[in-house]
């Protein structure tokens, strides 16, 4: 017998919704990981940083990486 289409995309958005529960714990200790990590590397380096840096100073910031100034690094470290 076949399983309706409705019903199987109700039984993916459940299995979906309790995959991200349970995997949100972990992502929020490794978020705070690479934010440490990545303050370290600000505070002992200056501008041109390494891509990996750029792009997180990109998501922090709310800009592209190329108009990323040494001013708002310094801002961003407080």
């Amino acid at each position: 017998m076949k399983i309706s289409r409705k019903l199987r995309r109700f039984i993916r958005r459940t299995d979906a919704l309790a995959t991200q529960a349970e995997n949100s714990h972990k992502k929020s200790k490794e978020r705070a990981r690479r934010d440490a990590r990545m303050m370290d590397t600000l505070k002992s380096d200056s501008l041109p940083y390494s891509p990996a840096v750029m792009s997180w100073l990109s998501q922090k910031l709310g800009q592209r990486s190329s108009r990323i100034t040494q001013e708002q690094v310094n801002s961003l470290l407080g």
